[in-house]
């Protein structure tokens, strides 16, 4: 991939020279005579149409604006360049997208993408048209992925803040642009109907969108309304093959516990509303907007993956290593567990959200130098979501595996095929549900002057006062994701007679052959047998049929009297799963605007204040445990045990905390293509409502020791060594918001209405950076003593900084004659450089304990190996040191096309994430040992390209494709035997068929 990264970025500057070189050409005044004629005007009308105008418009937008700001707009009427929001910020410079499907499981691909980065911070806040939204998820962003394109249009990405934006937005501001009704001089219409064909399914999904937008002037002033709307269904699917961890299995070489392979199926339907209502007479404005989406997505998922211990595993003699002893080829199997043990899984996932977003705005231009106006916004967002997996097991005689190549193989012989058809080696393995649902709402009012002074320096000045009041409350159940054995393997003899085969009668719910179609676009791959999808969907009812095989069929001993049977996971009735906030700010801004270019110096800016309060609380819970594992009667020496009764307390946190946020933005005009710009600023983020959960446990626990009694009758005696006290916190409700001071600077040459070559500088440092770390809570044991707790919680705990360069280049051939001045080219690079410092940190040089929870410091800050060892010093998360964008663009008459490739380096996903953390890992001396395996993406690029014909000034039709390099998106994971190969997405390539008519 390197290779592949030095190649483009060679070809940008390439051809960024070789453009730049005929400028001074292009560049030329021509004569006053031929700059007034009629060809020379005849030819700029056909020429600035379609994504040229867009691209011009854009441009504009950049050079004028009073911050840094990058936009893409729509080359129509809701007609964004790509199918999702998330696809369209990816072309920005500075912008990179996740596509994880969530943000601790990326195990788990997301086609279209989930989330954006800024200059390679997370700490990014969403508008839609200027006002603060959300979607209920925990966090403070949009789900961009919850917005249908269609209705927007344009998207603008504001990167250094002003006194006048609504703070929190250290990475920066997506503003989500929709259309008004005086954007048009009279009746407008729009309709878009879209073919999307998914190539690795083999499935078309329709869309379709329309807008009506009119305006009347009448006796009570002009009035305009709008309405658009927009459906819209997307079918993805995403094969993978995976590879587990590598242990140190037989003390000198390093091995996987298997390989495995699965495929997921994403369905989504999105609707959109729109609406927009705008009044002026004389001085008074107003407008009333209506925002609306609606999102349904199922997710199906059917998986083959290893579970065996991996230190019953025995290399074959046929296995292959490398020079470092990693395992590369070969055939394992498990003699002591009576086969390689794998899971055969279906997964079932549903998720609805709704977003509303109500917004009025009333202006009022008092004089030629007072103006005022005032704006409420109301915004609700709810989300739920089902997630439900059954699984049965599979016990095969060996697995031989090839990771010689660049995708990872397993390979099969006659026996192989034969037991996998096999039903009597499948048996019903666990479940696991999770439910969650999620409600948030935000009032906000807001007022906002300005006084423009009569003066040759000072412009305007803008002050204003913002008040906010949100609540959100998000349930889970507990445990989050309810895992439960029906039977396994490591079950036998002390739990269960045996496990619970399919071949048995008296296991016969239901299950089917799940053949992998067209796996990785032709692979063949074996089916397995897999729980049927109702036994998914129909949770719990499905679930206690399944669990009575182990509850009162197989278990030991029988009869099966006094055993527990299974019991859901608990939903809205423990405190544990509950998370309430709520939050109200106060912000108040003023800002100058001055101009010395009057006075003969051409710099020009802004310079402001803005100060806000915000108020937090939080509702939830303390649950303390005594539990020092004493005998009752047993005599007791040594540590003194203090007594606490056991308790479950309400509880309420409060905090309120001013931040002073100054910013300077400065302009100098070198000339009229030419200009610089210099920011400063100090910037917060406030903690997600994750992270400010109310909920700690506590526990006291004991060492000790066993002294056998010698008296007939007298209990045995403890010895008490140590009393420990240890607690979790879910959460942190007193949580500071992340703090940033950043500095900018760019130049920006714009030698061309569509050409325009720009370089930014930036350092962002970062302080109070959230991360997980041990605080001191006390406790009062009954003779009112204080006790000092270590609970483990997410705390302000690091600083950091991230910093870096962008450049951007895009122009259209004008100096070219006739149908070759349509070529054109865009592309930017964008290189972070991050780092971060734990103001306590973690420098074990091993993990201990085999818990894989918060409260293992060493694992989820610096990550640990599968023999103990940790690794630490890892960047930020989700941050690439290198990503470009490179577009060939043509656009001349009735025809445009564009052919645009997008690539990032690899990027840390996280550290104790699902799929590479475990508590079965080993140290030297053979003691349990928990493990976390920093998870990376790797380097990834996509082609996207683009056709688009109009046939007539209304009505066009356009061809589109993502993906058309076919894409592999792999993971990697660290070991200390190098960065290893531990999953390859495949998700085909995916096309469209789109007709608009304007009328």
């Amino acid at each position: 991939m390197n290779q592949h990264q030095r190649t483009a970025i060679s070809l940008a500057a390439a051809q960024a020279a070789l453009l730049c070189s005929g400028l001074a050409m292009a560049q030329t005044p021509a004569p006053p005579a031929a700059a007034a004629s009629a060809p020379v005007q005849k030819v700029e009308t056909v020429v600035v149409s379609g994504r040229r105008a867009a691209l011009e418009s854009a441009q504009k937008i950049k050079q004028n604006a009073d911050e840094i700001v990058d936009s893409i707009v729509a080359d129509d009427i809701g007609k964004l360049p790509d199918q999702s929001v998330t696809e369209v910020l990816q072309r920005v410079v500075g912008v990179t997208i996740d596509r994880t499907m969530a943000k601790n499981d990326p195990e788990h691909y997301s086609v279209e993408g989930s989330s954006v980065n800024i200059r390679g911070l997370s700490y990014v806040r969403s508008e839609v048209n200027g006002r603060d939204t959300f979607s209920a998820n925990g966090g403070r962003a949009l789900n961009f992925e919850d917005v249908p394109p269609e209705l927007l249009a344009a998207v603008d990405v504001f990167k250094n803040p002003s006194a006048t934006q609504i703070e929190g937005s250290i990475g920066g501001l997506v503003n989500l642009r929709t259309a008004m009704p005086f954007d048009n001089p009279g009746f407008k219409g729009h309709v878009t109907a879209v073919g999307k064909y998914n190539e690795l399914q083999g499935k078309f999904s329709p869309s379709a969108s329309g807008l009506l937008s009119n305006r009347w002037k009448t006796e009570l002033g002009d009035v305009g309304m709008l309405v658009s709307l927009a459906h819209s269904k997307s079918s993805t699917r995403t094969d993978l093959w995976q590879v587990e961890p590598y242990y140190k299995i037989d003390g000198t070489h390093w091995a996987p516990k298997g390989a495995q392979w699965r495929d997921s199926n994403f369905e989504r339907n999105r609707n959109g509303l729109y609406g927009a209502l705008q009044w002026k007479k004389d001085d008074l404005s107003s407008s009333l907007t209506y925002f609306q989406s609606k999102y349904r997505m199922q997710w199906d998922e059917n998986a083959l993956f290893a579970q065996t211990n991996p230190w019953n595993l025995v290399l074959g003699s046929d296995a292959k290593y490398n020079s470092n002893n990693v395992f590369v080829s070969g055939t394992l199997t498990a003699p002591a567990d009576g086969g390689v043990n794998f899971g055969a899984d279906t997964r079932y996932m549903t998720r609805n959200s709704k977003t509303k977003d109500l917004g009025w705005n009333l202006a009022w231009k008092a004089s030629d130098r007072w103006s005022f106006s005032t704006d409420l916004q109301l915004v609700k967002s709810d989300t739920n979501a089902f997630d439900s997996t059954v699984a049965t097991g599979l016990l095969m005689p060996k697995e031989t595996l090839d990771l010689t190549g660049s995708t990872p193989r397993v390979v099969f012989d006659a026996s192989d095929l034969a037991s996998l058809q096999n039903k009597a080696n499948y048996y019903w393995a666990f479940t696991m549900e999770h439910l969650d649902r999620s409600k948030a709402e935000q009032k906000a009012w807001r007022a906002d002057g300005k006084f423009n002074f009569d003066h040759a320096v000072l412009q305007d000045l803008s002050f204003g006062v913002r008040l906010t009041d949100r609540d959100a409350k998000t349930t889970k159940t507990v445990p989050d994701y309810n895992w439960s054995a029906i039977t396994q393997t490591w079950q036998r003899g002390w739990d269960i007679s045996d496990v619970a085969y399919l071949s048995d009668p008296r296991f016969n719910a239901p299950t089917r052959l799940h053949t992998f179609n067209n796996f990785f676009g032709g692979q063949s791959v074996p089916a397995v047998y897999v729980p049927d999808v109702s036994l998914a969907k129909d949770y719990p009812t499905s679930y206690q049929l399944l669990h009575k095989y182990h509850d009162e069929v197989l278990c030991l001993p029988q009869p099966c009297g006094g055993r527990t049977p299974w019991a859901p996971a608990s939903f809205g009735t423990n405190p544990a799963g509950d998370n309430e906030q709520h939050e109200r700010t106060q912000a108040a801004y003023a800002q100058l605007r001055f101009d010395f270019t009057d006075s003969g110096a051409p710099i020009d800016g802004n310079v402001g204040l803005r100060a806000v309060r915000t108020e937090m609380k939080a509702a939830g819970y303390t649950v303390f445990t005594y539990n020092p594992g004493i005998p009752a009667g047993a005599p007791v020496s040594g540590v003194p045990v203090p007594v606490i009764a056991s308790f479950a307390a309400p509880m309420s946190a409060e905090q309120d905390y001013v931040n002073v946020l100054p910013s300077l933005n400065l302009r100098f005009k070198a000339s009229d293509k030419l200009q610089f710009r210099a920011a400063v600023a100090k910037g917060v983020s406030r903690p997600d409502f994750a992270d400010m959960q109310a909920y700690t446990s506590m526990e006291l626990t004991t060492t000790k020791r066993t002294v056998p009694s010698t008296t007939p009758g007298v209990p045995d005696s403890v010895i008490v060594d140590a009393v420990n006290f240890s607690g979790t916190a879910n959460g942190n409700p007193l949580l500071k918001p992340v703090k940033s001071t950043q500095f900018d600077l760019t130049a920006e040459w714009y030698f061309a209405r569509n050409g325009s070559l720009t370089l930014a500088l930036f350092n962002k440092q970062l302080d109070d950076i959230i991360v997980k770390q041990s605080a001191t809570t006390v406790l009062r044991d009954a003779a009112n003593n204080p006790l000092n707790f270590t609970v483990t919680s997410p705390v302000n705990g690091a600083k950091g900084h991230a910093r870096g360069f962008e450049i951007a280049f895009q122009r259209y051939l004008d100096m070219l004659p006739g149908w070759m001045s349509g070529f054109g080219v865009q592309a930017n690079y964008t290189y972070v450089d991050s780092k971060t410092k734990p103001y306590n940190p973690v420098t074990t040089p091993f993990c201990a304990g085999t818990s894989t929870n918060a409260d293992n410091l060493n694992l989820n800050i610096n990550g640990c190996d599968t023999d103990g060892r940790t690794f630490g010093n890892l960047p930020l998360t989700n941050l690439s040191r290198n990503a470009y964008n490179l577009a060939l663009l043509y656009d001349y008459g009735s025809f445009s096309a564009r052919v645009a490739y997008s690539w990032r380096s690899k990027y840390l996903q996280g550290v104790n994430v699902n799929g590479t953390r475990g508590g079965d890992g080993r140290l030297a001396d053979g003691t349990s040992v928990a493990f976390a395996l920093p998870t990376w993406s790797d380097d990834y690029g996509q082609v996207d390209a683009g056709v688009n014909y109009r046939i007539t000034d209304k009505f066009s039709v356009s061809l589109e494709a993502q993906n058309l390099n076919n894409a592999l998106a792999r993971q990697l994971m660290q070991q200390n035997i190098g960065l290893m190969a531990r999953a390859v997405n495949y998700t085909g390539r995916r096309y469209s068929v789109q007709a608009s008519y304007s009328f």
